[in-house]
């Protein structure tokens, strides 16, 4: 029962932290004059993408052997995992459940250009992630060459974004920042403080989270992999999920899909490169299974935007439908 309090007790303090972190960067970019480009899809994407990012770290780095990178492993393609299927489909739900309020109605108005290249920098890069898993220990060198061309991928992919106009929709009105709620233009300093305050927070709660789950998993005696698969993201996902369900309810469809997007590029090319420099990175079958159901999520959206320019309530829906089949294949005892 303990382990499992401190389970909460640390998801708790993850989402805290994550919220306080999301409030202090939106603020930082509004402080230093950044475009509304760069604090929504990528401040706010990696800020967001924050606790699914640390917690792979805090269990490859700090956890028990095998057991840490099983649960590293399991939450670095879980979380790409979660947002190309369960993340969109909680989207798909709230364009059904504010449809009547909505001027465009089931129909997403996203922003083409910024939606099709995200995804498709996503299918390339988490691709290339997946493949090196299937190399030998004896391709070391290889699997170290293909993780610097992710990262060198991802800050090519902010450069492109940064270097290209974004039709978003009207900008959102900040919330007032937490460490200075009195203030319209508090100061720098403070702004900075609530930043690094957040991010103790998410460290601190990562790694009260990882041992936790390790007790779990011994106690019941569920595969460690599976558990962080499973739990990890869903949890840690909480923050796109929130912004995108408010996003939508007011209409700004771009932010509520490009923060999703934004992360998975970010999910799918840093985080699965660290994964490879800290691990050996060898993938089980498993881990296969939840990388195709993220790409084919990712696929039917995709092909959706080329065909007709847009998206629709319907294609984030069925989303959902793959994180059902990679549930049945958790249960059915497929994927372990």
């Amino acid at each position: 029962m303990n382990s499992i309090a401190f389970l909460i007790l640390s998801l708790g303090i993850i989402l805290l932290g994550a919220e306080v972190f999301v409030n202090g960067i939106e603020w930082l970019g509004k402080k230093l004059n950044l475009s509304e480009g760069a604090v929504g899809s990528v401040l706010a994407a990696v800020g967001t993408a924050l606790p699914e990012t640390i917690v792979p770290i805090i269990a490859i780095v700090f956890g028990a052997g095998k057991e840490g990178h099983a649960i590293g492993i399991g939450a670095i393609l879980g979380a790409p995992l979660m947002l190309s299927t369960l993340a969109m489909f909680v989207t798909g739900m709230a364009v059904v459940a504010f449809n009547r309020r909505r001027r465009h109605g089931m129909h997403v108005k996203v922003d083409y250009s910024s939606m099709s290249r995200d995804l498709g920098f996503f299918m390339i890069l988490f691709t290339a992630a997946v493949i090196t898993g299937t190399m030998p220990p004896a391709l070391r060198h290889w699997q170290l060459i293909i993780a610097g061309f992710m990262i060198l991928s991802y800050f090519w992919y902010v450069y492109i974004m940064l270097s290209e106009e974004r039709d978003l929709d009207s900008e959102h009105e900040l919330p007032p920042c937490y460490f200075a709620r009195k203030k319209k233009s508090p100061a720098l300093a403070i702004i900075i403080m609530q930043v690094l305050t957040a991010l103790v927070l998410i460290i601190f709660g990562a790694n009260l989270f990882v041992g936790a789950v390790q007790e779990i998993a011994i106690l019941y005696g569920i595969p460690a992999f599976v558990l962080a698969l499973i739990i990890t993201p869903i949890a840690t996902e909480l923050p796109e999920k929130f912004n995108s369900i408010i996003w939508i309810s007011r209409e700004k469809d771009s932010l509520a899909i490009g923060n999703i997007t934004g992360a998975m590029v970010f999910q799918s090319s840093m985080i699965p490169a660290l994964g490879i420099f800290l691990t050996d990175w060898q993938l089980s079958g498993g881990a296969f299974i939840a990388a195709i159901l993220a790409l084919a999520a990712s696929a039917l959206l995709y092909i959706e935007l080329l065909r007709k320019k847009h998206i629709t309530a319907t294609s984030l829906l069925l989303s959902g439908v793959f994180y059902v089949v990679f549930l049945v294949a958790v249960f059915e005892g497929i994927i372990r």
